[in-house]
């Protein structure tokens, strides 16, 4: 049986991702969208994120997102997005491969992008983005990120973004959205809520 996210584990975690927010001069939008996410993986310690949709329209979508130290974004592409994700307070890692891991040809160079500068990486990497810096990821560039530091933000501007067609992640037991045990009331609704 798949392990759930508690609603007392996510409310914990919107209060500490409002405050560190605040602290880093982000001011959100009246009635944020809210996504908090173990990727179906019932450990969010380890594979979690916090995001809030900035913008979400038909040709771009900007997305704001919080992560604790230790809290990983599983490997990933996507088919038809290209993103820039962005160092918005502290740092974080992202490991790159040029194709599914299983096909990517072990130590093969390709090129990405960081801050606008072409930067050459080998399949299986991974690069430091500092606070201000963001790396610029074409469809079909797998990619996992991680914070280096105790919190981060880390930014999105991609184009139009569909969480639920276009994340291809390598373990199959990935889902987007949690499963919740609604153990205390919800501080606010998120996404994933019917």
């Amino acid at each position: 049986m798949r392990a759930m996210m508690k609603r007392s584990e996510i409310n914990e975690v919107v209060r500490k991702a409002t405050v560190f927010y605040a602290q880093n001069g982000w001011h959100l939008p009246p009635q944020p969208r809210w996504d908090v996410t173990d990727f179906g993986l019932g450990n969010f310690k380890r594979y979690g994120l916090v995001l809030i949709n900035l913008a979400e329209e038909k040709e771009y979508c900007e997305k704001l997102m919080y992560a604790q130290l230790g809290m990983t974004t599983p490997l990933h592409c996507h088919k038809k997005k290209k993103e820039d994700i962005i160092a918005r307070a502290g740092s974080f890692k992202i490991l790159l491969y040029n194709a599914h891991p299983d096909h990517a040809v072990a130590g093969e160079k390709f090129t990405v992008n960081v801050c606008g500068q072409a930067r050459t990486v080998s399949n299986g990497e991974t690069i430091r983005i500092q606070t201000g810096e963001r790396v610029t990821l074409m469809p079909g560039v797998y990619h996992e990120f991680y914070p280096d530091v105790e919190e981060a933000i880390i930014g999105e501007v991609s184009t139009a973004n569909d969480d639920l067609n276009d994340n291809f992640f390598v373990n199959p037991d990935v889902g987007r959205y949690p499963e919740i045990t609604e153990d205390e009331p919800p501080m606010l609704k998120l996404l994933s809520d019917k």
